[in-house]
């Protein structure tokens, strides 16, 4: 192997490394402990519900809430009382307190194992995909179904959010999962909380001197132009400069005037305003 390749190979590597040195041992996991060269001293252990594990010739020893390599000092002090120089290793053999918890009402609800290193793209790909009472994909796996219902619900990513000891470390996950910026990507950690609600509104209404009054349901880059032709276009008494977007930003209630005239007439692109999910088309009406 060239030099070349064995740097990439190191690099590609290199992440899974360090997830397994940072990774916190929890209740619950299952850890082997060997001591080179002193077989009576190897060991296969879980950690018991008060943070510890029961070790031959030591007795309890603090194995929660530390990382491997950081037991494995400890351990390797406390082993020579029994060992010269002792070479201890600690291996994690079953993860099951590496757990992230999905809820909002842009999402059923669940609790998932961490398996391996997984991004914040990943674990909506996997709650994304399944169904209510379908078991996410391989990277993470759910307890109590967990995923987007189909059909009902509509996920708001823009106003979702990564809650991490308490604090919102990652807000807004739009230019992430629907405008594919993999820049925004994250890796999720252990009790990392992530939040989607659910988008409220998401319907376009359109009112006034239109053909066929409606509500449209929103799409992403929908246009009032094309709320407008998909209500049968202005009636032959329509204000076309008399057009306006209500829009509700907060508590706030915004007006936004169009002038639809200018744009059919002039081509002025700047009238014809993307929507947002919520709005309300006003197509005002006059004899003139």
């Amino acid at each position: 192997m060239g030099l070349t390749a064995f740097v990439l190979t190191v690099l590609m590597l290199l992440p899974l490394c360090v997830f397994a040195g940072d990774y916190v041992i929890g209740e619950g996991d299952g850890l082997d402990i060997s001591v080179w060269g002193v077989r009576d001293l190897n060991v296969s252990v879980r950690v018991r519900p008060d943070g510890k594990i029961t070790i031959p010739g030591l007795g309890d020893v603090t194995a929660s809430g530390v990382t491997p390599r950081e037991l494995q000092s400890t351990l390797a002090v406390k082993f020579k009382s029994l060992v010269k120089n002792p070479i201890v290793s600690v291996a994690v053999r079953e993860i099951t307190n590496s757990k992230v918890y999905v809820f909002g009402g842009g999402v059923s609800s669940g609790v998932f194992d961490l398996n391996r290193r997984t991004t914040l793209l990943q674990l909506l790909c996997a709650i994304g995909n399944s169904g209510p009472g379908v078991a996410p994909g391989p990277v993470a796996r759910g307890q109590g179904g967990g995923g987007v219902a189909a059909n009902s619900r509509v996920a708001d990513y823009k106003n979702a959010y990564v809650l991490r000891n308490g604090a919102k470390i990652k807000q807004d996950f739009h230019k992430l999962f629907v405008d594919g910026d993999v820049g925004e990507d994250m890796v999720i950690e252990s009790n990392d909380a992530v939040f989607i609600p659910q988008l409220l509104d998401k319907n376009i209404y359109v009112l006034g001197a239109v053909n066929a009054p409606r509500v449209i349901e929103y799409r992403e880059g929908m246009t009032v132009m094309e709320a407008v032709l998909e209500s049968g276009g202005f009636t032959r008494f329509a204000k076309l400069n008399d057009t306006s977007i209500l829009r509700k930003n907060g508590k706030k209630d915004v007006t936004i005037s169009i002038k639809a005239k200018d744009l059919i007439m002039d081509g002025d692109l700047a009238q014809n305003i993307k929507l947002k999910p919520g709005d309300y088309i006003i197509v005002k009406e006059g004899m003139f």
